[in-house]
């Protein structure tokens, strides 16, 4: 009998063993495929800035969207990776400690958030370690998305150079500490006023669209956007089914950004062994997003379509109807979410043509989508989703729940988060003579004269000729 029961035991053994190593490869499977569903955001980037660009600047457009990618890339490897572990509760706690859950802290980044050093081990090939290298990846391309949501306000004027300058910042250093502070269960944010965003209305698309306003106030319009009596030009990109392609393909790559926001069970990173959850510990399913996340694009194309009739500003509400339910996305209903979505939609195209009328040149409405829509989102939540718990794995009365209040605490940071670091490093930038491009220049053609390329040589003159 007791030959039995040890064999029996040493084979529920085995096979709880095989069960960790199975369970854990799939959730490291998962989160490393969100990685190349987030690469076609930027390939739908790519796309989307080409076609809305004029047919003399189509390669200079491209040209820094790649840029942006590579260099936010490498710099989240280098610094951001840190600013996330370091800074949760930092300004609160000025020493920067660690919080209550002790995954944050500058001892603790110091750890684990370096390329070099010991802390390297957690920075490349570590066979005991399934989950660093694909939260790493994931988290690498929510820095490189969020710079890359900033590049479309800016084409057709922006050096290049002073272009990559602000996308690492933006991508590095804003969306680092937004992501430490509302994004981590540390988070002042999260601890103090219950800020919830699943989905990064805030974190990602308010700070990106906000970045770029600030861009744009020192950066100035296109050559030929604005008559001397302040009315605007509408300057049309050269090929608008390559706009909405991209915008679609956007959409596609959303659905693996979402579904990276999620923490599968039994993991060493995970908040519970049996079910998912949030980043914050909430409940959280791969089901809500696929009834949520489609709801969403409908209700924003509908919302848009009844407004503008216009196939550029439907793809647009398609984008801003998900951002507008994404901080809810684990707590709202369908029906809200329609209703939501719709609304994000029909606000979209008057909120763009408003900026418009202060005489700022957004060429592709990214200030708008992206951060009116992101903060309506983050504010919405406060609204309807006032008194879930923000945190789980607590008591109630050990956490803060969402608020209103807390919602427009996030939102108002998240602003200048976005602003402040966009305006301030912008106008260093262009002081230093590396931001706007030269007015002869615009009108030259941008790939002629800085790339030098042409994306349809064969439908152009070449500089050659025209000497």
């Amino acid at each position: 009998m007791e030959d039995q029961i040890l064999a029996l035991t040493a084979e529920v053994a085995a096979i709880k063993g095989a069960a960790e190593v199975t369970n854990r490869m799939f959730a490291e499977a998962y989160y490393y495929v969100t990685i190349p569903l987030m690469v076609l955001i930027h390939a739908g980037f790519l796309l989307y800035e080409m076609g809305a660009t004029r047919l003399q600047n189509v390669l200079s457009s491209g040209v820094k969207n790649l840029l942006a990618f590579a260099f936010t890339i490498a710099a989240w490897y280098l610094f951001g990776w840190w600013f996330y572990w370091a800074l949760p509760t930092w300004p609160l706690d000025f020493s920067a400690g660690a919080g209550y859950m002790e995954i944050s802290g500058l001892e603790y980044a110091n750890a684990i958030a370096w390329a070099w050093g010991d802390s390297a081990q957690y920075m490349g090939p570590n066979m005991g370690d399934n989950a660093s290298g694909v939260f790493w990846g994931a988290f690498a391309l929510f820095a490189a998305t969020t710079a890359s949501i900033a590049s479309g306000a800016l084409i057709e004027r922006i050096q290049t150079v002073g272009f990559v300058i602000c996308a690492v910042v933006l991508g590095t250093a804003a969306w680092g500490i937004a992501a430490a502070w509302g994004w981590h269960a540390d988070g002042w944010l999260v601890t103090e006023f219950g800020y919830h965003d699943f989905g990064a209305a805030g974190l990602v698309h308010a700070v990106a669209g906000f970045f770029a306003l600030g861009v744009l106030l020192n950066l100035g319009p296109r050559v030929g956007k604005f008559n001397a009596d302040g009315s605007a030009n509408h300057l049309a990109g050269h090929n608008m089914p390559l706009t909405v392609t991209g915008l679609m393909l956007i959409i596609v790559g959303f659905f693996g950004f979402l579904m990276a926001c999620i923490i599968l069970p039994g993991e060493g990173w995970s908040w519970y062994g049996d079910r998912a959850t949030t980043i914050y510990g909430t409940p959280m399913t791969l089901s809500a997003l696929a009834f949520n996340v489609p709801l969403a694009a409908a209700g924003g194309i509908i919302g848009a379509w009844v407004m503008t009739r216009d196939p550029f500003w439907m793809m647009s509400g398609c984008l801003a109807g998900i951002i507008s339910v994404a901080s809810g996305l684990d707590v709202y209903f369908g029906s809200t979410v329609i209703a939501v979505s719709m609304l994000a939609g029909i606000i979209l195209k008057p909120c763009a043509d408003w900026l418009e009328g202060l005489g700022i040149d957004d060429a592709v409405g990214c200030v708008t989508v992206h951060g009116t829509i992101g903060l309506f989102g983050v504010v919405m939540l406060g609204i309807l989703g006032s008194g879930v718990p923000g945190l789980g794995a607590f008591a109630p009365e050990d956490t803060v729940a969402i608020s209103l209040f807390g919602q427009i605490v996030g939102a108002i940071v998240m602003f200048l988060l976005g602003f402040v670091p966009g305006y301030v490093v912008s106008w260093i930038v262009n002081k230093a003579g590396m931001l706007r491009i030269p007015d002869a220049v615009q009108e030259r053609g941008l790939d002629a004269v800085k790339v030098p390329a042409q994306a349809y040589p064969q439908g152009m003159t070449s500089p050659e000729s025209e000497s």
